[in-house]
């Protein structure tokens, strides 16, 4: 199963949620469009503890920290949609995106793009920051809007209750996990919370 980790903004923890999926799923990682550094693909290997999971290059890597059309136009690359080809696997396979859902690849096709053309089922990461229910639910909007799959919500930061509760119940969707804020961030802390999420995923 590919299942594509979107987040409601940059910063919504899309890498530690994706680390806690292969390591709850001993599944691969793969990242379609990485800007800038450091390489997420290096934070996952080094939050991983099971030997299975493989990590696998990105079909783009753009040095220029911005968003992935913009990157790509400084450095004078072309991305497009048939660029991409999902790597070989017999694994469960995470596939994480670059920033929010509508975060432009080029002049006409978005990162969420990739997600239909990969058919995976989606998982949205949300932080709770003052002005994420209206973020969260415009992208639960935008992702019904073209009929995806989307298993569930991983929500990440310190608690809000309210905001979680308002959330999940104007989407009518899942929680998975809610991700506290770690004074560290280790492979014992993603080992605790790769055990949480298998807990509620199967509920």
């Amino acid at each position: 199963m590919n299942y594509f980790v979107t987040g409601i903004d940059t910063d919504s923890g899309k890498t530690l949620a994706s680390a806690i999926l292969c390591e709850a799923f001993k599944a691969d990682y793969w990242k379609p469009v990485q800007a800038g550094l450091p390489l997420d693909r290096e934070t996952v290997k080094s939050l991983v503890s099971n030997s299975t999971s493989r990590l696998h290059d990105e079909a783009f890597f753009l040095k220029t920290a911005a968003s992935p059309h913009a990157a790509a136009r400084l450095e004078d690359i072309k991305i497009e949609l048939d660029h991409f080809k999902v790597p070989e696997t017999t694994a469960d396979l995470i596939i994480e995106g670059a920033g929010g859902c509508l975060v432009p690849l080029n002049d006409q096709d978005f990162v969420i793009d990739l997600a239909e053309q990969f058919n995976c089922s989606i998982i949205v990461v949300a932080d709770l920051y003052l002005g994420s229910i209206n973020h969260t639910l415009l992208t639960m909007q935008e992702l019904r809007h073209r009929n995806y799959r989307i298993k569930g919500i991983i929500f990440n930061g310190e608690p809000n209750p309210e905001s979680q509760r308002i959330i999940l119940h104007h989407s009518n969707i899942r929680s998975l996990l809610h991700i506290e804020k770690e004074k560290t961030i280790n492979r014992e802390v993603v080992r605790k919370y790769a055990d949480q999420l298998l807990l509620n995923w199967y509920e």
